[in-house]
């Protein structure tokens, strides 16, 4: 859970520092990593660096902590990536400007932005109330229920995209109203700016906090996950609680999906392909547990900015992209090891 660490009353200071550091050892690495291409390139201390890691990672933060509230109770979900294709493909489809020749809808009529991007979000939501209905009511293992609708989702998606008179042809021409979303700027002033999706992404980080650590659900969270029988016997409604769970994470990975078509300025079926996987190596770099029951939000962000600055960063100073592959997978084993160990001890 989220825990501490209080400075020892006695002498023992060392004890307490490497307790300290344990403890926040994700964020001691991405400082690292920061340095170590710092002195490699000392261009990517810019500005401008910082301001485009945050923007191309923000949609990512979205979706990996809509999986981090689905790990945390102990559970798993595949089809983040695909909820993220379907709400991008239905948001896109209904923002289209009206002079636009390829029209997804040629007889829509110009609807305010916020009722296709309600529509996407309200999209995820049900894909994750079904997941939390087969894995709470019907007892499938969450592996095996978000597998299926992982892939169910994906072929309803594909369904939808290849609708005439769209065939199947990548969606373009989204309204500027829609589009400033993901690639609009707050001018700060001094030359300065932070995208809107910045603060979006910050925006819903908060309310995952509060979310995690001030609220009923999440204390249930980390009580389900921790264990499941003892939640039972402690009078939780474990089932009512994870169908919530796998609700509010379908409706982050909807709102990502809309996001995500916003910053790009289009979007087809495909995308948000494997975005699950991103989501849960940066949930588990970020500390959280995939025994369940422990993990934190500033983790999880910690975790996807490790990711952002290993694509960013190495790509910057050159590094091939087959190395960053290999770099990235040996931090999650690193992680997973790490954390089994943990969890080992505890038991």
């Amino acid at each position: 859970m989220n825990e501490s660490a209080q400075k020892p009353a006695g002498r023992d200071w060392a004890a307490w520092a490497k307790d300290y550091a344990s403890k926040r050892v994700i964020f001691l690495v991405l400082i690292l990593l920061v340095i170590v291409i710092a002195v490699m390139d000392p261009n990517f201390l810019a500005y401008s660096t910082l301001k485009n890691i945050l923007e191309q990672n923000s949609t990512r933060a979205i979706i990996a902590l809509g999986a981090g509230f689905v790990l945390i109770a102990g559970g798993t979900d595949l089809s983040a990536g695909r909820v993220v294709g379907l709400t991008a493909v239905i948001s896109a489809s209904m923002l289209q400007t009206e002079k636009y020749a390829a029209k997804f809808f040629p007889n829509l009529e110009q609807l305010p932005v916020y009722i296709p991007i309600i529509i996407g979000v309200l999209a995820g939501v049900i894909v994750g109330v079904i997941n939390g209905i087969i894995i709470a009511k019907f007892k499938v293992p969450p592996f095996i229920a978000t597998l299926g609708t992982m892939v169910a989702v994906y072929g309803i998606n594909s369904l939808y995209f290849d609708m005439e008179p769209n065939q199947s042809q990548p969606i373009a021409g989204l309204r500027k109203d829609f589009t400033m979303w993901g690639s609009g700027y707050f001018n700060l002033g001094g030359g300065y700016t932070i995208p809107y999706i910045v603060l979006i992404a910050i925006g819903v980080a908060f309310i995952g906090w509060g979310i995690f650590n001030k609220t009923r659900l999440g204390k249930n969270m980390y009580a389900i996950g921790g264990n499941v029988q003892a939640a039972h016997v402690s009078g939780i409604n474990v089932a009512r609680n994870l169908i919530f769970i796998y609700a509010i994470a379908g409706g982050l990975y909807g709102l990502g999906g809309v996001l995500e078509a916003a910053r790009t300025g289009g979007a087809t079926n495909n995308y948000g392909n494997m975005y699950e996987l991103d989501a849960i190596a940066a949930c588990v770099v970020g500390g959280v547990s995939t025994a369940g029951g422990i993990g934190t939000v500033q983790g999880i962000m910690a975790g996807v900015l490790i990711f952002g600055v290993i694509n960013y960063g190495l790509t910057f100073i050159g590094i091939s992209p087959y190395w960053q592959l290999i770099i990235k997978g040996l931090i999650i084993v690193s992680a997973v090891a790490f954390d089994m160990r943990r969890f080992a001890a505890k038991s």
